[in-house]
């Protein structure tokens, strides 16, 4: 709703819900009150124009209750009207009393002039609006019975025109508090609904920023896995490469500049794979060749190399298999290269079958037991990744008998 609509908010009982700005549209009912004032108008000019036309009574009756209908007018203006517009709805106290004088200025003039019943078309939609719908039925009874019992003592007419005027008024009464209790009852329920929708809209509003905090979270353990299993191991791999470089320089000069080729390779694949994460590409080996291609050349680079052996039949599989594959051979390889010792070899391994890829990677090294806590994010990341893509990842270890790590992707 606008905002130079704002003083015209729907009126009491009639009052909506209105949602989050611009969420959904206003209800009808809720668009402005402006057409009630011209429907109020509309009737008692109409009611107005019977009682002065009539043919009875004489003009010194049919005045007095143009008198009283003159002076509705202000009355609605002064204190029905700010009653209706009230988004909470009216005080009971306040709508009685309005209700009170308008009955006490209809029902005399309805008394003197039968037309004046005209106006109870206005009348019965403020009965709806400000009392409960109880009340509102008894209301009607009284504005639709009392006019034709005054009139009929009044002026002692006809039998035929006493029942005509009563059956008039009884089904005026009969269609107003059916009509009336109906449209309450659906504009209630509309409420009820409005409320349910906007509790929706809200309860998904929430849902989609949970779903952006998760959605961030686990972009953020993506990362930290691509991190920790690229750019963390070629700096702790050139790390070890700088300290047996220190220790070789005076005593083996061949051996230092083999591990100073080897450090430059690497420098040159980190700032490859930290290329790859910014751009969200796949792993650089995979980017030049198949992944037996890839797992080969990681496992050149390996110190000392690592020797890979492939057996089923090699074909491409889903990006993301064989990314979690490359993966898990990085981090099982750095893996034993700080823990299993320096005399320790490794073997890879990549088996295809017809619907899993199984990734091992062995060791020589000392080993250790896989039931005691580990520090770090290596272990518990690569079983991370292989979850995501519905695989598994295993380790089997002991002291002194080396380390293997197998990974089992499904590929169907």
């Amino acid at each position: 709703m606008s905002a130079d609509l704002h003083v015209e908010e729907p009126p009491g009982r009639l009052s909506g819900f209105t949602g989050p700005a611009g969420a959904r549209e206003a209800h009808v009912w809720d668009r402005a009150f402006g057409p009630w004032d011209v429907y109020f108008g509309v009737v008692w000019v109409a009611t107005v124009a019977f009682v002065l036309g009539a043919d009875f009574p004489s003009l010194s009756y049919r005045f007095p209750a143009f008198a009283l209908l003159a002076l509705m007018v202000p009355w609605y203006a002064w204190a029905g009207r700010p009653l209706l517009l009230r988004e909470s709805g009216a005080e009971p106290a306040l709508s009685l009393r309005y209700l009170g004088v308008a009955l006490a200025l209809f029902l005399p003039a309805a008394c003197l002039v039968g037309e004046t019943r005209l106006i109870t078309f206005a009348l019965a939609p403020h009965c709806f609006m400000l009392l409960p719908v109880r009340r509102a039925i008894g209301a009607m009874g009284v504005v639709s019975v009392l006019p034709v019992a005054g009139w009929t003592l009044l002026w002692r007419p006809a039998a035929h025109v006493v029942f005509i005027d009563a059956a008039g008024a009884v089904v005026s009464f009969a269609f107003s508090a059916f009509f009336g209790a109906w449209i309450i009852r659906i504009i209630e329920q509309s409420q009820e609904r409005a409320s349910l929708i906007t509790e929706l809209d809200a309860s998904r509003e929430e849902v989609a920023r949970l779903s952006a905090a998760h959605g961030a979270h686990a972009e953020r353990e993506r990362m930290s896995r691509e991190i920790h299993d690229t750019l963390a191991q070629g700096f702790t791999s050139l790390l070890m490469l700088v300290q047996a470089v220190q220790s070789e320089l005076d005593t083996d000069p061949g051996q230092a500049h083999r591990h100073l080729d080897l450090m430059a390779a690497t420098a040159r694949q980190n700032l490859a794979e930290a290329r790859a994460l910014i751009s969200g590409g796949a792993p650089t080996d995979l980017d030049v060749g198949s992944l037996p291609d890839a797992v080969r050349r990681l496992a050149a680079r390996h110190d000392p190399p690592a020797a890979v052996t492939v057996t089923g039949e090699v074909r491409p599989l889903a990006a993301a298999l064989e990314v979690v594959a490359l993966r898990s051979c990085q981090e099982s390889l750095s893996n034993a290269s700080k823990h299993a010792g320096p005399d320790a070899r490794c073997t890879l391994s990549l088996a295809y079958g017809d619907e899993e890829l199984t990734v091992t990677v062995r060791d020589t090294g000392r080993g250790f037991d896989p039931a005691a806590p580990t520090p770090g994010y290596g272990l518990r990341g690569l079983r991370a990744r292989a979850g995501e893509v519905g695989g598994t990842a295993t380790v089997d270890s002991s002291a002194g008998s080396g380390t293997t790590v197998t990974v089992t992707l499904p590929t169907c």
